[in-house]
C-alpha cells in the first residue's frame, strides 16, 4: 500500500506541474490580445505574464489604491491600479464602460474610421469593433470632428477588489491645477496674489451652514479671487501655434462628447482628480465611474449640475468658451445618441435584471464620497442602513434615461439645440454651483 501511495502521489505531483506550466501562460489582464475566432490561442501567439516591478506607489484617496508595474513575456511594461475598499469594481465594468463602449460605437459611425482607444472590461474591444464597423459610413459631422469618449479597462477580481488600466500619459486635472497638496499647481505658478484652493474650500465651508444666499455671495467672492489659469496648460506644452489650436480643438472637442455621454447615463461625482487629461493629445479621460444613473442626487450634499464645467474647463476652450465648438460638438453627440435612443435603452434594460449592478448608492459610499473628515464618516455611519429596491431603482433610471434621450428637461420637449442650450446654462449657473459640495471644487 505504501509503494502504492507513493506512485499515486507522484502522479498527481506530475500532473500539478502540468497543469500550472499552461498557468504561466496567463496574459496581462490589462493587455489588449487579439480574438482569435478558433479559440487557438498556442504558446508564444501572444505575449504572457512574466513578473511584477519590485516597488508600488501608494495613492490618495478613501480607500489608497496602489499602482503597480508588471511585465509580460515581450518585455512591455504595464501600469496598473489595485484597488480594494468598498467600491464594486464589477459596476464599473459591467455598467458605465459598456454603455459608454455602445456610445462610443455610435459615434464611431459618424467618424468614418475606427479609433484607437482603451476600452473595458477585457476584450469588449474585440467584440464591439465589428459592431462599430457597420456604423462608419454615417453622419459625416462628427467624423469630422473626431468625436468620440476614451475609456479604460476595469477587470474585477471580487466584489471589492480588482485591477483597473493606468491610462498612460495622463495627468489627473486637478494634479495640474491645484498639485498633489492642493497649494501648488498651475494656480500656484500663475495665480500671484490670489486665494489658494484649500483657503477658498474652508471659506464655501463656512458658508455652507448659512442660508443661500450668502452661498451665492460667498462662491462670487471665491470666484473673485481665484482666477482660471487651464489656458497655460496648452501654452506650456504646445509651443508651435499650429499645434497649440490642435490640441485645444482636441481638448473642447472631448469635453463636449464626454459632457453630453455623462449627463445621458447620469454620471456624477466629477470632481477635478476623477477627469484626466493625456499630455499628448489634450482629450480627458473620466475616470471612477461608480455614482451614475444621477445617484449623485442622493449624496448628503446633492449634485445640482449635469456635467462639470466649470470656469477652469472653460478657460482651457480658448476665447470663444462654451460657444463655438463645445456647443456644436455637444449638439452633434446628442444627435447622435437621440437618433439611436432605441439601441441605447435596449442596452440599459438589460442591466435591470443584472444582479452585479446596483441602482441605488448605499448611504456608507454616500458618506465616503463627500467626508470632510474620518471623524466625520465614524460619527455618520449610525442609522445608514437603507433598504435597496433593487428593479425600482432600475426602472427609474430607464425612464430618466428615456427622458434625456427624448428631450424631455424642465418639464417640456426641447429640440436638440435647446436641450444643448439648458444644460450648458445648468451647468454654469451660479445658483447651482454655490450650492455644490465644497470638495467638488465648484469655483475651480
Amino acid at each position: 500500500m505504501l509503494v502504492n501511495f507513493t506512485m499515486q502521489d507522484k502522479f498527481a505531483q506530475a500532473h500539478l506541474l502540468q497543469v500550472m506550466a499552461h498557468l504561466l501562460q496567463v496574459p496581462v489582464v490589462t493587455a489588449t490580445v487579439p480574438v482569435d475566432r478558433t479559440c487557438q490561442y498556442n504558446e508564444g501567439s501572444f505575449p504572457h505574464f512574466k513578473g511584477l516591478a519590485d516597488s508600488i506607489t501608494v495613492m490618495n484617496g478613501i480607500n489608497a489604491p496602489k499602482v503597480v508595474e508588471c511585465f509580460d513575456s515581450d518585455g512591455h511594461k504595464y501600469r496598473q491600479l489595485a484597488k480594494s475598499g468598498n467600491d464594486d469594481l464589477r459596476q464599473d465594468a459591467v455598467g458605465i464602460s459598456s454603455i459608454f463602449l455602445f456610445i462610443l460605437c455610435l459615434l464611431d459611425k459618424s467618424n468614418g474610421k475606427t479609433s484607437v482607444i482603451r476600452i473595458g472590461p477585457v476584450g469588449v474591444m474585440e467584440q464591439f469593433f465589428g459592431l462599430v464597423n457597420t456604423f462608419l459610413q454615417n453622419h459625416r459631422d462628427t467624423w469630422k470632428r473626431r468625436l468620440g469618449v476614451r475609456t479604460y479597462k476595469v477587470v474585477p477580481f471580487t466584489p471589492s477588489a480588482g485591477v483597473l488600466e493606468w491610462v498612460d500619459g495622463t495627468l489627473p486635472l486637478g494634479e495640474y491645477l491645484i498639485g498633489s497638496t492642493r497649494n501648488g499647481g498651475a494656480h500656484g505658478r500663475y495665480g500671484m496674489g490670489d486665494w489658494t484652493f484649500m483657503k477658498c474650500r474652508e471659506h464655501m465651508s463656512n458658508a455652507s451652514i448659512i442660508c443661500e444666499k450668502d452661498k451665492r455671495k460667498a462662491f462670487q467672492q471665491v470666484c473673485g479671487s481665484f482666477r482660471p489659469v487651464m489656458h497655460y496648460f496648452f501654452r506650456e506644452r504646445f509651443l508651435q501655434p499650429a499645434d497649440w489650436f490642435e490640441k485645444r480643438l482636441a481638448y473642447t472637442r472631448s469635453v463636449a462628447a464626454s459632457s453630453m455621454v455623462g449627463y445621458i447615463v447620469g454620471l456624477g461625482d466629477r470632481h477635478s482628480m476623477n477627469i484626466l487629461i493625456d499630455q499628448a493629445t489634450a482629450e480627458v479621460v473620466h475616470i471612477d465611474l461608480g455614482v451614475a444613473f444621477e445617484q449623485g442626487l442622493m449624496l448628503k450634499t446633492p449634485e445640482r449640475v449635469p456635467f462639470r464645467l466649470t470656469r477652469d474647463i472653460i478657460d482651457g476652450m480658448g476665447v470663444t468658451g462654451v460657444e463655438g465648438v463645445f456647443r456644436r460638438c455637444c449638439e452633434k453627440t446628442v444627435s447622435v445618441m437621440r437618433t439611436n435612443k432605441e439601441a441605447l435603452l435596449t442596452i440599459i434594460e438589460v442591466f435591470i435584471h443584472d444582479p452585479l449592478y446596483k441602482w441605488a448608492l448605499s448611504p456608507l459610499k454616500a458618506l465616503q464620497r463627500q467626508k470632510e473628515s474620518d471623524d466625520d464618516l465614524e460619527t455618520s455611519l449610525e442609522g445608514t442602513e437603507g433598504e435597496y429596491e433593487g428593479n425600482k431603482d432600475a426602472a427609474r433610471a430607464l425612464m430618466r434615461v428615456k427622458q434625456k434621450l427624448d428631450g424631455y428637461e424642465g418639464g417640456e420637449m426641447r429640440s436638440v439645440h435647446g436641450q444643448v442650450q439648458q444644460l450648458i446654462q445648468d451647468a454654469i449657473d451660479p445658483e447651482r454651483l454655490c450650492l455644490m459640495f465644497p470638495g467638488w471644487g465648484a469655483w475651480l
